[in-house]
Parts: structure tokens; C-alpha cells; sequence
């Protein structure tokens, strides 16, 4: 088996699509084709079942999979080894989502832009369900999450910190100069992100929680488009604290008083069992220390 038809092979099992391998790989589609049939050929046996326009793993191909990442994985590792450990390099593939790309992560890339120019980052901007999945398939190398729990079956799972909310409003907000709020939120205008957000959908629970009926929360997208609104007193969001703090710094929100009865963490994850290459690894460990610098109390 030739190490370029497992890699072609490992593209089209992990996206389910001739074309869509051929377009990451920058092939012609029949040249993955051909190279599929070439790899069923010395096997004696078909890995795909082919659906009309779609396709799935035959059993063979199930059975395949892990092995052929496993090669790929041991051949990139061997040629960082030979090639030189000097000086880091590969494509790193990381999910992330808006609040950490934007709040957490610029020195991390700073860093990897001038110290490990050889080191190539491709950041995609998913949440939850998606980030694991994309993982689990190894579409990402890693990702990044910000979930209450810290289990996740099929990964392999570091957190590096609790990242703490806030409930913020504008200045002039009815809510603003109470002592504690509690039930009042289920009167109150609601903003949030997308579903799938983790706080936001916890946030949601506890507020149905305490009201009779459920409630519906006003949803912006973004976080950028969430504080905004709450800034021109629209209403009143949830957002992790680091992506309010200039604004509660400067007032043009403030922080109500309630704390939320569920944590976060920040957390960075890979496939289970998969074997990290050194440029993965150091990615890794820096996002851990800087995190950890930035989440560790003065």
C-alpha cells in the first residue's frame, strides 16, 4: 500500500466525497478515483459502497481507516524527525469559536506567526457538537472547546481553565442597581448568540427553569452583535468575561448581580489515541501556558 493512496484514502473517508477530497488535496477528482481503485485493487476488496452521489466506508474500509491514520500520522512524525526537529513545521487544522479566537487566542497566534513561521494555522470557526465531530472524523488537529463538561468520548481532553460569564446590561438597565437578581430575568429581554453555544444554552435552561411558560431569547450571531445591542439597551446577555471586560471597564455595560449556577471551561482536544506530531504538540503546550497566564489571578 503506498503511503500517497492511504492519504487519499484517509481524505475521502474522513469528508464522505470524491470531490470535496480532491478539492483539500488539490487533485483532479478522477485522479482520486483512480487512486481509490488503485488502493481496492491491492486489497482485493472495496472500501466504499458507492450511493449515487454519496458514499460511505464498506466494512473493509471501516476496518482500514484507523491504520491508515495511524501510517500518516508515523510518516509525518518520521519526516519531522529526519527532516529537522529544529525548526517546527506541518498544517495544523484548529476549531475554535468567536470568544477565544478573538480574547484568548492572538498572542498564541502572534506567537506561532513570528517564532514558527514554518508551522501553517487553519482556523475554523465552529462550536460544540461540530468541534467534536470534526475531531472525532479528523477533519481538525485540534480544537478548541468551552463546555461544562470535560468528558467527551472519542477524545482526549486538556482544560485549561474555568472561564467565568457575565450578566451585563447598559448603565441605565432596571436591573443595574439591584442588589441580587434572580427571577427577575424570566421579565427581562433576552439576547444571546447561536444555538449551540454552550453558555447560551445552558443560560436558557436555567432561565426556563424559573418560568412558567418557556422563554424566547432575541439572538444576534455574534458576540460582537450581542454586546452592542445590550450596550444600546436592548436587553440583557450572558457572555463569558473576558469578551466584556473593556466594556464594563470604559461603562458602557455594567455586570448584574447573578452568578451562574453552572462552570465552564475553556478546554483544548484531539482524538482519542491519536498520535500527536512535534508541530501539534508544541501548539498544544503554548496554548496551555498562555491561557493559563491569562486565566491565573494576578
Amino acid at each position: 500500500m503506498e503511503l500517497r493512496l492511504l492519504v487519499t484514502f484517509e481524505k475521502v473517508a474522513t469528508v464522505l466525497s470524491f470531490t470535496q477530497a480532491a478539492t483539500e488535496l488539490k487533485y483532479a477528482q478522477s485522479s482520486v478515483t483512480s487512486q481509490i481503485r488503485a488502493l481496492e485493487s491491492s486489497l482485493g476488496t472495496e472500501l466504499f459502497d458507492r450511493l449515487g452521489s454519496r458514499i460511505r466506508l464498506t466494512e473493509a474500509g471501516e476496518r482500514l481507516l484507523p491504520y491508515a491514520r495511524q501510517i500518516i500520522e508515523l510518516s509525518e512524525e518520521a519526516r519531522a524527525a529526519v527532516v529537522g526537529a529544529q525548526e517546527p513545521s506541518g498544517t495544523l487544522t484548529v476549531g475554535t469559536m468567536e470568544s477565544l479566537t478573538s480574547y484568548r487566542l492572538l498572542p498564541l497566534l502572534e506567537l506561532f506567526h513570528h517564532r514558527y513561521p514554518g508551522v501553517r494555522l487553519s482556523l475554523r470557526t465552529t462550536i460544540g457538537d461540530e468541534t467534536r465531530q470534526a475531531l472525532r472524523q479528523g477533519t481538525y488537529d485540534v480544537g478548541f472547546l468551552m463546555e461544562e463538561e470535560t468528558e467527551h468520548p472519542g477524545l482526549e481532553v486538556d482544560v485549561l481553565a474555568v472561564e467565568p460569564l457575565a450578566l451585563v446590561a447598559a448603565p441605565g438597565h432596571p436591573l443595574a442597581g439591584k442588589a441580587a437578581v434572580t427571577a427577575d430575568l424570566v421579565r427581562e429581554s433576552l439576547l444571546a448568540t447561536e444555538p449551540g453555544c454552550a453558555y447560551r444554552d445552558l443560560f436558557e435552561r436555567e432561565v426556563n427553569s424559573l418560568a412558567p411558560q418557556p422563554v424566547s431569547f432575541t439572538e444576534f450571531g455574534t458576540i460582537e452583535a450581542t454586546k452592542r445591542a445590550a450596550a444600546a439597551g436592548l436587553g440583557i446577555a450572558l457572555l463569558p468575561e473576558v469578551t466584556v471586560a473593556a466594556e464594563v471597564a470604559d461603562g458602557s455595560l455594567v455586570r448584574l448581580a447573578w452568578e451562574p449556577p453552572f462552570t465552564l471551561r475553556t478546554q483544548l482536544a484531539w482524538r482519542a489515541g491519536k498520535r500527536l506530531p512535534a508541530h501539534v504538540r508544541l501548539f498544544v503546550e503554548q496554548a496551555r501556558r498562555l491561557v493559563r497566564e491569562q486565566t491565573s489571578p494576578a
